[in-house]
């Protein structure tokens, strides 16, 4: 039988660049993979402080998998000729957390609604096709505080896959950040929490708490 995972998604390995031009005007495409809206804002800024002068920095962007969280931003070109065309170019190539930002000199020629759809869809496409398509896991990163007594039986289960340590704070509690994979995190717990509770894992649903142990989802990346 086959497995299908949903905490599977695509997006491109770096930054990567396109152009295209049209009648004088140049479109200067730029793809970056991004997590959030904070990588998107960022990534944004440093577009426009090096093209300070350009008329428009047009973008689209999906994040995440549920098909929701996007946007088109037309950025003062006629409604609909700019972002969405890019974001297209994005769910074209079935690319998430991905976003595209085109800049435009202008030319000094119109080039009318059709013109301007042409020039950032092919502009946004040569960016996308100019980077490494990659395939990611949504993971979700929790956070465990324990007293030292159980240091060795947490460090011992999360020390291998699915977990991963990400940060370690060891102060008067330890604490530690770790990663898992989306589609593997409520089973990789339980055998968790039965390790440090030291119980049989049909055990683990019965436990209200592990004393001196405890966890909680910091968010999901």
């Amino acid at each position: 039988m086959t497995v299908e995972y949903t905490d599977i998604y695509q997006t491109i390995e770096g930054p990567s660049f396109g152009e295209f031009k049209d009648r004088g005007s140049k479109f200067l495409a730029y793809a970056f993979p991004v997590e959030d809206t904070d990588q998107i804002q960022a990534a944004l800024l440093e577009v426009r402080k090096e093209h300070p002068k350009a008329r428009h920095h047009c973008y689209g962007y999906r994040l995440g998998l549920d098909q929701y969280n996007y946007r088109a931003n037309d950025d003062g070109e006629p409604s609909g000729t700019a972002g969405r065309p890019i974001l297209g170019q994005i769910d074209s190539a079935e690319l998430t957390n991905t976003l595209v930002v085109v800049v435009r000199y202008f030319g000094g020629t119109l080039l009318g609604a059709s013109g301007l759809i042409n020039a950032y869809k092919k502009s946004a496409a040569d960016a996308l096709a100019a980077g490494v398509k990659v395939e990611k896991l949504v993971e979700d990163v929790y956070t465990l505080r324990f007293d030292y007594a159980h240091m060795s039986k947490v460090m011992n289960a999360v020390s291998k896959p699915p977990f991963q340590v990400i940060e370690q704070r060891f102060t008067i509690t330890a604490e530690l950040d770790v990663s898992v994979r989306q589609s593997l995190a409520e089973e990789a717990l339980k055998q968790l929490k039965a390790q440090v509770a030291e119980v049989y894992l049909e055990e683990v649903d019965g436990l209200e708490e592990i004393e001196g142990f405890d966890l909680e989802h910091a968010y999901t990346r």
